[in-house]
């Protein structure tokens, strides 16, 4: 079996956690080929050699490809496709927009979301906000899937695998680049965070949750919040955790203020230690939580970020 994994590229430089992680799966089924993409990747291509377990590295550069527009980046994966059993992508918002758009164009099913790989054929994916497992076997000829890269570990480095330029296919100018907006922080990225403190409907307010920030900034972690807390304008968008937003396993999940509606559980259930503060002793968040602590947020998160040092 021939893999051939997307990578996640930003701003030229490999995304080394998801790309890894995704690696990971791609080796349970066979032979994997990175294909790092944009308009100018050769650093990207350069770290994806050095990674465990990868025999080839393709590196397409060209200007069409710099932000991940779908579909010159998904008319160049068809155009290599014929070589391969399998094409895999980390789900993050660049793969969910490029390759249902593959599997579209090569008239198969998109498989998404997989967390873990049975054999070549068969994968397990949620459903149900990830109140149930799924197990899918596809009889299509080339499989397209993403992979929830949260459940597998990373591959670590070592590799020596070549790197070879492949031309640009046309562009089929569907689509035009804009400009992007990007939120500068100094805190870690959300999905590969070690560590995250998350706010809910509880903290009250968008000048409230700052005492979620400073939380966050004594333990060097990551900010999330739950959709009910980005719905009410406490928090951007891009710090949502949960079925609709992003799906993270750190090592440890802080959940303030938050009551554990299942669509958010489905994003952080994963998590190696969760840690609960709500003032409702019955708060779902409790059922799934490691350690809980019925208490007033706005008494008990100042206290333990004084207590932090």
């Amino acid at each position: 079996m021939n893999v051939l994994l997307l990578a996640e590229v930003n701003g030229g430089a490999l995304s080394v956690d998801s790309t890894a992680k995704a690696l990971t799966a791609a080796k349970r089924i066979g032979d994997v080929t990175i294909l790092c993409v944009g308009n100018g990747c050769s650093d990207a291509a350069n770290a994806a050699a050095k990674l465990d377990g990868v025999s080839k590295v393709l590196c397409a550069q060209d200007e069409a490809y710099g932000h991940d527009m779908a579909e010159p980046v998904s008319d160049l994966i068809v155009s290599l496709s014929s070589s391969y059993s399998h094409i895999l992508a980390p789900s993050t918002s660049a793969s969910k927009n490029i390759l249902p758009r593959v599997a579209a164009l090569l008239d198969v099913m998109i498989i998404s979301e997989v967390t873990a790989v049975i054999d070549a054929d068969t994968f397990e994916r949620p459903i149900y906000a990830g109140n149930a497992i799924q197990t899918l076997k596809s009889v299509d000829t080339i499989k397209v899937a993403t992979i929830r890269t949260s459940t597998f570990d990373a591959s670590g480095e070592g590799g020596s695998a070549s790197v070879e330029r492949i031309d640009a296919v046309a562009n089929p100018g569907l689509s035009e680049w804009i400009e992007d907006r990007v939120a500068a922080s100094d805190r870690p990225e959300l999905t590969s965070a070690g560590v995250v403190v998350s706010g809910g409907r509880g903290v009250g307010s968008e000048d409230d949750f700052k005492i979620i920030e400073a939380l966050a900034d004594k333990l060097g972690a990551a900010v999330g919040a739950s959709r009910a807390a980005v719905d009410s304008g406490y928090a951007p968008n891009d710090w949502q955790v949960g079925q609709t937003g992003k799906v993270v396993a750190p090592d440890l999940y802080v959940a303030v203020g938050i009551s554990g509606a299942i669509q958010h559980l489905a994003g952080m259930k994963d998590s190696k230690i969760i840690v609960a503060i709500n003032k409702d002793e019955e708060a779902p968040i409790f059922q799934v939580a490691d350690f809980g602590l019925v208490a007033d947020l706005f008494d008990a998160v100042p206290q333990l970020t004084e207590k932090l040092g």
